[in-house]
């Protein structure tokens, strides 16, 4: 899989093929086709040795994002080496991630990928293509969050609902990184599972006022930020645990239409920021990755854990999606050598 190619000439790719959408996650039908890829001037392509499977993946697949172009082969996370493209960069351990990749075109969950040459980031030595593969969606949306409300300031409060989730562990780790206390929120008894720079807070939503408990642990200022990777259903909860000038962060949505106070919201000088990584581009995306690679090498940063169960061959592309859709909490990654 690794070997070099003469530069411009074209590999053939194992690739995941959706060729139409489904009505269901049930009725996902992925296959595996034979595809000619060859690069242009300013592309490369990268022999992938993992490829991450996120929701967006699958919600694709079912119709759930109208731009989703059919047939396509799905996937926007990935890892690998360089194996056709400029010099410099032929033979590099890379990874990164898309907005476009696997939803308006050719995607990761395959053998290899064409993708920009400034679409890759060279993968620290610390981390491993299967961790590398695992890192792109979950820490771009969260870095986004954080460069659109304003990096958390040291001593600043940040409350993040669903912190066990991918997207808020990455939120936590960048929160304490910058020197802010966070607070999670879970719906059951059970502690914060990621890596973390600083001691997190906890709170029950099942159990406690989720804002009176913000209140009684930030000495009745509220949150600085609410990083909420839920949507609708912490919407209130959020709105009343900010503190003045408070922002809150919005990343999904299981209803569209919520009842918004317009007072509370101006009186407060709140500020609500939406972030969507679809409208990212590759190259966008790698930029994002790339102001936060001192982070992964210093150790303040460290990739999700990959089990062994999370790993499946392209030909259980399938399996895997299931796995994701059914709200596993591992990271799960395809990984086509296999």
């Amino acid at each position: 899989m690794n070997a070099r190619p003469e530069p411009d000439v074209a590999v053939e790719a194992a690739c995941v093929r959706l060729n139409a959408k489904a009505a269901d996650v049930a009725a996902i039908a992925p296959a595996i086709e034979q595809h000619s890829l060859a690069r242009q001037p300013h592309e490369v392509v990268v022999a992938i040795e993992a490829a991450g499977v996120n929701p967006s993946d699958v919600k694709a697949a079912t119709g759930l994002m109208p731009y989703a172009v059919f047939p396509r082969t799905p996937g926007r996370d990935f890892s690998g080496r360089v194996v056709d493209g400029p010099r410099e960069l032929r033979g590099k351990a890379v990874f990164g991630t898309s907005g476009d990749l696997g939803i308006r075109r050719d995607g990761t969950h395959a053998s290899h990928v064409v993708v920009e040459a400034e679409a890759v980031v060279e993968k620290p030595d610390s981390i491993s293509m299967d961790e590398a593969a695992g890192i792109g969606v979950p820490f771009v949306t969260a870095i986004e969050g954080f460069r659109r409300t304003g990096t958390p300031k040291p001593g600043e409060h940040v409350l993040i609902m669903g912190v066990n989730g991918k997207v808020g562990q990455a939120a936590a780790q960048l929160a304490t990184w910058y020197g802010a206390k966070v607070i999670g929120v879970v719906r059951k008894d059970e502690p914060y599972e990621g890596h973390a720079n600083a001691p997190i807070e906890i709170i029950n939503s099942a159990t406690t006022d989720l804002a009176h408990g913000v209140r009684e642990l930030t000495d009745g200022h509220g949150a600085d930020i609410v990083f909420n990777t839920v949507g609708d259903p912490y919407f209130d909860d959020a709105h009343r645990s900010l503190a003045k000038a408070g922002r809150q962060i919005l990343i999904a949505a299981v209803h569209k239409i919520v009842q918004f106070n317009i007072l509370e919201f101006y009186r407060g000088r709140h500020t609500y920021v939406g972030v969507d990584t679809l409208a990212f581009s590759s190259v966008e995306s790698a930029e994002i990755l790339r102001s936060v690679l001192p982070g992964f090498a210093g150790g303040f940063l460290r990739p999700f854990q990959i089990t062994a169960s999370s790993i499946y061959p392209l030909r259980d592309a399938k399996a895997a999606y299931t796995a994701v859709i059914g709200s596993s909490r591992d990271r799960i990654v395809l990984r086509p050598g296999d």
